[in-house]
């Protein structure tokens, strides 16, 4: 890459330059749960307003990915954080997954969280699970054929975690 990728907080105004990720990974139906025909609004909400805190990441202006972090659950199980990832496709195997995970740990503990949990990675995604096993992740459960894969029937999905404190 010939210029750092600047991973930074995302704003309201950034969303119509995440949208096209959002959309394509969505309208896919292979790693994420949300129906593939999913509104821009319903997107923006589920992305921009929901989480904790979304990130993007940029190189000379354009956008190459993008994160959120929010917590997994309410009150006593809050110090567990989620987060789900999105590369653009034009920059996909340049380690822009694996800058975003390690920018959300940093930033997870940051914000005070103690865990991190993937409540539902599909288990023919086998690029992200082995990433996250790289990063420190483990799978702590399977969801037996709990995801709809549109080619592949009805698949598994993994549970992982990964405790962050310091």
């Amino acid at each position: 890459m010939s210029e750092a990728v600047e991973i930074r907080p995302a704003v309201m105004d950034d969303f119509p330059t995440l949208w096209p990720i959002l959309k394509e990974t969505f309208r896919t139906g292979e790693s994420y749960p949300m129906d593939p025909d999913i509104s821009r609004s319903e997107a923006r909400h589920l992305w921009m307003e929901l989480p904790s805190a979304t990130y993007l990441a940029e190189q000379e202006g354009r956008c190459l990915g993008t994160y959120y972090l929010k917590p997994n659950q309410a009150f006593l199980g809050a110090h567990v954080c989620n987060a789900g990832y999105m590369v653009a496709a034009h920059a996909r195997r340049r380690g822009i997954a694996r800058r975003l995970c390690q920018h959300s740990i940093d930033e997870a503990r940051r914000l005070g969280f103690l865990a991190m949990q993937f409540n539902l990675v599909v288990s023919t995604n086998t690029g992200a699970l082995r990433l996250w096993q790289q990063m420190g992740f483990e799978i702590v459960g399977t969801l037996p054929r709990a995801f709809r894969h549109p080619r592949q029937g009805l698949v598994d999905a993994h549970v992982m975690y990964q405790w962050i404190a310091v």
